[in-house]
């Protein structure tokens, strides 16, 4: 039988007993044992390696449930929490009309955050380029902090990313492709730099400060320019070859009987197409406006409120869709919860009631759990924070291809 590299042993404990700090701190090393199933022998080792680092810091607390009993030991009850100046880390996101930037602590706490209002879309990569590097050096100096003193920076942006390369193989963002834009990054910087698919920041945001806290097994639909799933698996985020997430966007939908080849969700339920078949319909002055000005989703969602049939079909076609697509991913990843992230969630009813609907009724009848159907309502910094959250897991040592922590045998 082939023994475990202990190397490797030691660095998924150190990171379990990290992420049980930071899900639970201020908390006691007996807590951090029945979190993490380690024994107390290597838990205290653990964490007093922690303590030597800087990277954890002790709390002394009285026992508020027995304060005679540290009376009577003569000594306060000692709770373990991050360190929160022990690194700092800036996460970034890029959208086709804008960039949001965030400092943050070792706890993920943000420092300083802003939002550039630009058309990045039309802009050439080196522009781009310049673009996130003013603002990361901004978001720093706005936080008080010298450059010198960021651990690394994480990048999210719509399109298929290669993390492990730094390449970004396709993105509406740009109009090249296979763009090495974390090296770009990184030599202009001075910092450890990491691309990311944008739906994967929001994954990692819920799965640290919103509705999917504490749950490991969930999924995450964005619908933004392109269409977006994270997967949260045991823990920890799913992915391919090359850090490749998987493409919603891609997704074959079968047509309607006799209707021809099946078509890809973008075509139908991605922001785009939505905006897309929408301005057909709206061609007055107005509506006109507020599409040049990047409110056409405002707009497609007034309408819908205002009875518009021609606009309730196409929210309705495309929440038929995402229901279908969901149906078929819960079926395959038994999700706890479905996350849906995106403008067009938030302003509207009619796009969630046919895909509630529409999963529903694909759902096997005796299936179980039904996951729970969660809007994220976060504002744009909280997308950035999620990119700081995938960069300190990574300073807390994540080993690679680990998923979720110790469990009884």
């Amino acid at each position: 039988m082939k023994t475990a590299d202990p190397e490797l042993m030691r660095a998924i404990n150190r990171f379990h007993v990290m992420d049980a700090i930071r899900r639970a701190g201020p908390i006691a090393r007996v807590e951090i044992s029945d979190l993490t199933q380690l024994s107390p022998t290597t838990v205290s080792a653990i964490t007093a390696a922690l303590l030597d680092d800087g990277l954890v810091m002790p709390r002394a607390l009285g026992d508020l449930r027995n304060p005679s009993a540290d009376m009577a030991r003569g000594r306060p009850r000692v709770l373990l929490e991050l360190n929160p100046k022990a690194a700092y880390v800036v996460g970034a996101k890029l959208a086709p009309d804008h960039i949001t930037v965030a400092t943050t602590d070792f706890c993920a706490e943000t420092l300083a955050s802003l939002t550039l209002p630009i058309r990045i879309s039309r802009q050439p990569v080196s522009v781009i380029a310049d673009l996130v590097e003013d603002g990361v050096q901004r978001c720093i100096a706005d936080a008080g902090l010298p450059i010198e003193q960021i651990a690394g920076l994480c990048v999210g942006l719509p399109g298929r990313i290669e993390r492990e390369t730094g390449i970004c193989q396709s993105s509406p963002i740009f109009g090249e492709t296979n763009i090495p834009f974390a090296a770009r990054l990184q030599e202009r910087l001075g910092i450890t730099t990491v691309i990311e698919s944008a739906v994967n920041l929001v994954t990692m945001a819920e799965s640290w400060f919103g509705e999917a806290r504490g749950i490991e097994d969930f999924l995450v639909v964005s619908l933004e320019h392109t269409l977006g799933l994270g997967i949260m698996y045991r823990g920890d985020l799913f992915r391919g070859a090359q850090g490749l997430g998987p493409d919603l966007d891609g997704l074959l939908i079968e047509s309607a009987k006799g209707a021809g080849a099946p078509q890809r969700l973008r075509a139908i339920a991605s922001e785009a197409a939505i905006l897309a078949d929408a301005e057909t319909i709206l061609q007055d002055a107005p509506h006109r406006a507020a599409f040049r000005a990047g409110r056409g989703m405002a707009a497609i969602m007034a309408a819908a409120r205002e009875g518009d049939a021609r606009i309730l079909a196409i929210l309705q076609r495309a929440g038929e869709a995402l229901g279908f697509a969901i149906a078929n991913l819960v079926t395959l990843f038994a999700p706890r919860m479905v996350v849906l992230a995106g403008e067009a969630f938030g302003q509207g009813e009619v796009l969630l009631d046919a895909l509630r609907a529409r999963l529903a009724a694909l759902l096997p009848p005796d299936y179980a759990p039904v996951p729970d159907i969660a809007v994220h309502r976060w504002s744009e910094d909280s997308w950035a924070r999620g990119a700081a959250a995938l960069t300190l897991r990574d300073l807390y040592g994540a080993p690679w291809n680990t998923t979720g922590p110790a469990r009884p045998g």
